[in-house]
């Protein structure tokens, strides 16, 4: 939804999960997810700077991260229990309140596609499982074979754990703002590694994970879904500008170092007047950030709440 004419300042967050120590992943890892944030980046801020909307943007920048390999979303998918697949998404409008999740599916290697779509073509919120799967082929997504997730294709789940077996979180996301001034956010994900069947994050969990409301910001959330579940984050965030008269930035800083467990995970989120905030409490946390003053930026961890 283009809520004005008027071009307004564009801004764009991502990340690529919080949690694992850079130090511990050695320069090849390092250098790969940092050329990975450069693309996802570029394309979800080409979009913005062409005048294209904050979904559009969302949709481009997460489907990259997918794509890549390096995160556990999409092709880079940790694995069950059991030794399957099982991915999550959300996407939502700021402008409409609309918003589309998908969770638990194994045969589509783009989630965060298959959630905007069911945001704009259905009645409903949520699908999960083969309902997810069944959907996305019927709109003509293609079906990704079980050898293409990388996790698949060998015998150890060791380099789905980020070089840390304590830290197992590599959730992609996304908060944009575009010239029109309407804000989203998606998220993107295949949960924590060797997971029971069927359990599902906060990823695709609208208020937990994932939150858009043009008045007051777009979150997205990565780390210990269970956690962010328990609080609802993302819309407590929002709820707190709204209802407490707290800055986003003063939100996160408050839910980030007192209200959530040391090494729970990071937020990244944009408020109404496209201020971006990132934040983490574990040893990490990949991101990148633009906007239409030629700020481009990506790393592997943040030193400070807003940047």
């Amino acid at each position: 939804m283009q809520s004005q004419n008027v071009a307004k300042p564009w801004s764009i967050a991502i990340h690529g999960g919080a949690g694992g120590d850079p130090k511990a992943w050695g320069p090849e890892k390092c250098d790969a997810r940092m050329r990975a944030l450069g693309v996802a980046l570029t394309a979800g801020r080409d979009v913005l700077a062409a005048g294209g909307t904050a979904l559009d943007a969302i949709e481009a920048a997460v489907t990259v991260l997918e794509d890549d390999g390096n995160f556990h979303a999409g092709r880079g998918a940790t694995l069950t229990s059991t030794g399957n697949v099982e991915l999550d998404a959300s996407i939502m409008d700021g402008a409409s309140a609309n918003c589309g999740a998908v969770a638990a599916m194994n045969a589509c290697g783009n989630p965060i596609r298959v959630a905007r779509r069911v945001m704009q073509q259905t009645s409903h919120v949520l699908l999960v499982g083969p309902g997810a799967d069944a959907f996305a082929q019927s709109q003509g997504f293609p079906l990704a074979p079980p050898d293409y997730f990388l996790g698949t294709r060998t015998s150890t789940r060791d380099a789905t754990s980020d070089g840390d077996p304590n830290f197992r979180f590599g959730t992609v996301g996304c908060v944009a703002r575009d010239t029109y001034g309407d804000l989203a956010s998606g998220t993107s994900t295949s949960g924590t590694n060797e997971k029971l069947p069927g359990r599902v994050g906060d990823s695709p969990i609208i208020g937990a994970g994932t939150f858009a409301a043009n008045s007051y910001g777009a979150v997205s959330t990565t780390g210990l879904g269970e956690e962010f579940m328990r609080r609802c984050v993302a819309y407590d965030l929002i709820a707190q500008v709204r209802y407490a008269g707290r800055t986003l930035d003063e939100a996160t800083s408050e839910t980030i170092r007192r209200q959530l467990p040391v090494g729970t995970g990071g937020i990244i989120a944009i408020d109404a007047v496209g201020t971006i905030t990132l934040a983490h409490n574990t040893p990490g946390m990949s991101w990148g950030a633009a906007d239409h003053q030629g700020r481009f930026e990506t790393g592997l961890r943040v030193n400070a709440l807003t940047l």
